[in-house]
C-alpha cells in the first residue's frame, strides 16, 4: 500500500486519469475537478487507505450495445476510485505481468489486438486449420470473487491492498436511483478490471500451456488451433470442463463452435482458406462500422457536406488505422465506393424540389435535358445517388477536395509506412 501511495506513482496515475478523461461517476465529480477535490480531502483519504477504513463508491450503471446483439454493462467508478485504482494498477502490474502468457494479449504492456491476430494467422499457416473458438458467457458478470481473490493472494500479501481490491469488486452497482451490492462479476469501466481478468484467466493459458496447445486470448476471446476438428471437438469439452470446475466460468454453447478461422471472426478479422490465410476485415466488423454511421447520415441532411465530411473523417482513419493488417483490400475500395454514394444521398435529400434538382445538376455540368429528366424521374434519393448523373456532377475528386478520406488510399500509406 506505500508503493501505491508513493507521490511518484500517485502523479503518474493522475496524469493517466487526466489523459484518459472519462464520464463522472454517481457523484457528477468530473476530471477537471480532482486536482483541487485531492488538495482539500487526499491527507484524511490517504490516512484511511493506509489504515485499510477506505469505502469505494457504488459504481454508475450504464449500458452499451454489444458488437454480436445484447448490451454489456459497464460500471462507472467515480473520478477519486478511478484514480485509486489507476495507482493501484500500476504497482500490481509490473507484479503479475511478467507471469502472463505470451499468448494473452488484451490489456498488457506492449501488446495489442493486432498482435493477437497476427499470431492468430500464424498458427493457422503452419497447418492448425480449425480453431477451437471459445465465448466465455457473460465472463464480466459471473467472475467469482473467491476464486479471484484467491489467485490476486498468490503473489500480493498485504492484506490492505487485497480488502480494497475486494471492496471495488464488491463496490454497489447504482442504476435507476437504486444501489445493489454485488456478489459476482467485475463490471468493465474502472482501470484495475482488465488486469484481474488476465490474473483469473491466466490460469486458463497455464493449462492450455501445460497441454501443448497453440492459442490467442485477448481478454475474455479465446481462440485454441488445432490440426482436426475431433482434435478441436475434444479440446472444446475438455476446455469447457477445465473453466467450469477450475474458474466456475460457463462457456456460452450457442456462440462458441469448432470450425475453420476462415468462418470464425477474431478481434473483428477473419481470414482467407489459403494456404498462408490472408487478414480480411469480418464482415460483421463492416456491417458494424455502417451502422455506427447512420447517426451521422442521418445528422447531415440538416447541415452543410463539409461538415459532414469534418465529422466523419476521424472515425475513417480510426477505422481504418485498427484495420491496417487486412490484405484483403476489395472492401476498402467497396466500402469508398458506399462513403460517396451516401454523400450523394444526403445532397439529393437537401435538394429536395425537382426544380431545385435540375438547376443544380446544370450547374454541376449536366445539359439541360438531361438534367431535367433526371431530376423528375420520380425515383427515390438512394437509388439517384448510385445513377449516372449524380456519379457525372459528383465525382470522387468533388468529395476528395472537401476533404473526404479514401480508406483504399489510407490503407495503402499505412502499410508503406509499417
Amino acid at each position: 500500500m506505500e508503493a501505491i501511495l508513493s507521490r511518484e506513482n500517485l502523479m503518474a496515475a493522475y496524469r493517466r486519469v487526466k489523459a484518459n478523461k472519462g464520464a463522472p461517476g454517481i457523484d457528477k465529480m468530473t476530471v477537471e475537478q480532482l486536482w483541487t477535490f485531492l488538495e482539500e480531502r487526499w491527507a484524511a483519504i490517504r490516512e484511511d487507505l493506509l489504515e485499510g477504513r477506505y469505502e469505494p463508491a457504488p459504481v454508475r450503471g450504464v449500458e452499451i450495445p454489444k458488437p454480436g446483439g445484447g448490451v454489456r454493462l459497464l460500471g462507472i467508478p467515480t473520478v477519486l476510485d478511478r484514480f485509486i485504482q489507476q495507482a493501484m494498477h500500476q504497482v500490481l502490474t509490473p507484479i503479475f505481468d511478467p507471469g502472463f502468457s505470451d499468448a494473452s494479449y488484451g490489456f498488457r504492456p506492449g501488446r495489442s489486438a493486432h498482435d493477437a491476430v497476427k499470431a492468430a494467422r500464424s498458427h493457422v499457416a503452419a497447418g492448425r486449420r480449425f480453431v477451437v473458438d471459445l465465448d466465455l458467457e457473460k465472463f464480466f458478470d459471473r467472475v467469482n470473487h473467491d476464486v479471484l481473490m484467491a489467485r490476486v493472494a498468490r503473489k500480493v500479501a498485504d492484506k490492505r491492498v487485497l480488502r480494497l481490491i475486494r471492496r471495488y469488486l464488491q463496490a454497489g452497482l447504482m442504476a435507476g436511483g437504486l444501489a445493489t451490492m454485488r456478489t459476482e462479476g467485475t463490471p468493465q469501466g474502472g482501470p484495475l478490471s482488465p488486469l484481474l481478468s488476465n490474473i483469473l484467466l491466466d490460469d486458463l493459458d497455464k493449462e492450455l500451456e501445460r497441454r501443448g496447445h497453440a492459442f490467442c486470448r485477448y481478454a475474455d476471446d479465446c481462440n485454441i488451433y488445432v490440426r482436426t476438428r475431433r482434435a478441436g471437438e475434444r479440446v472444446m469439452a475438455s476446455i469447457t470442463r477445465f473453466l467450469k470446475e477450475g474458474l466456475r466460468l460457463a462457456v456460452n454453447g450457442a456462440k462458441s463452435a469448432v470450425d475453420r478461422p476462415w468462418n470464425r471472426v477474431f478481434l473483428g478479422f477473419t481470414m482467407t482458406a489459403h494456404k498462408t490465410p490472408r487478414l480480411r476485415v469480418a464482415p460483421t466488423s463492416v456491417a458494424r462500422f455502417q451502422a455506427k454511421l447512420r447517426t451521422l447520415w442521418r445528422q447531415g441532411r440538416g447541415r452543410s457536406l463539409g461538415r459532414t465530411i469534418e465529422d466523419l473523417v476521424p472515425v475513417l482513419t480510426g477505422w481504418i488505422a485498427y484495420f491496417r493488417l487486412a490484405e484483403a483490400k476489395g472492401i476498402f475500395e467497396d466500402l469508398d465506393g458506399w462513403l460517396r454514394r451516401r454523400l450523394r444521398c444526403l445532397i439529393w435529400r437537401q435538394w429536395k424540389r425537382p426544380r431545385t434538382r435540375a438547376m443544380r445538376l446544370m450547374q454541376r455540368g449536366l445539359d439541360e435535358a438531361r438534367a431535367r429528366l433526371s431530376a423528375y424521374n420520380g425515383r427515390g434519393p438512394w437509388w439517384n445517388a448510385g445513377a449516372s448523373h449524380m456519379h457525372d456532377a459528383f465525382r470522387a475528386s468533388f468529395f476528395q477536395s472537401l476533404g473526404l478520406v479514401s480508406l483504399l488510399d489510407r490503407h495503402r500509406r499505412l502499410n508503406r509506412a509499417s
